[in-house]
């Protein structure tokens, strides 16, 4: 049962990751997983429930491939996790931009807006912990730049205004500018 909502949910990020939130229809989900509509219904009741457990589903893929060892450099831990949600894979690419059509629908959408909103502060909470131990001064101030930046350059990336190299350059930069500032306060 488990390794079938898997498949469905990695077919619920595809299809909104190609066609965004708005063309996400149960049908569509249905065939890209090729399951029957009923079987949709049956694990996720209706189209809310699908985004909610896609957005679900992003957060804990982006959990995995951004997880890094705690080697002490608090500074070092954060830049290593945050280039990792600038990697040139599918899972990355596909987490990233359904991210960033869940996030673009949020303003239309209360309930998905308060989901995105939850799952943002819980992101800004791990960076900015990771800044307090750098001795970063306004660390939560600080985590918000950071995370919004990495969002920004996935989406100029992800559409062609940037390569992927200066997106890690540009996110390098920020981390090293964040560190300096801490060092001076």
């Amino acid at each position: 049962m488990a390794k079938r909502r898997t498949q469905l949910l990695q077919a619920a990020v595809r299809v909104i990751a190609q066609d965004g939130v708005r063309g996400l229809r149960v049908e569509k989900l249905a065939a890209e997983a090729g399951v029957s509509t009923a079987l949709i219904y049956y694990h996720f009741k209706d189209r809310a429930g699908i985004l909610h457990a896609a957005l679900d589903h992003i957060n804990q893929r982006a959990e995995r491939y951004t997880s890094v060892p705690a080697d002490g450099d608090s500074l070092e831990q954060l830049r290593q996790m945050l280039l990792l949600e600038l990697q040139d894979t599918d899972d990355v690419r596909e987490n990233s931009i359904a991210w960033g059509e869940l996030r673009a629908s949020a303003v239309f959408t209360e309930d998905l807006r308060e989901a995105l909103h939850a799952t943002t502060r819980a992101w800004n909470a791990d960076v900015e912990a990771l800044l307090r131990q750098a001795g970063v001064t306004d660390a939560a101030l600080a985590a918000e730049h950071l995370t919004a930046l990495v969002e920004g350059l996935s989406e100029r990336w992800h559409s062609g205004s940037i390569t992927l190299e200066r997106a890690r350059e540009a996110l390098t930069l920020a981390v090293l500018v964040t560190s300096r500032g801490a060092a001076s306060s």
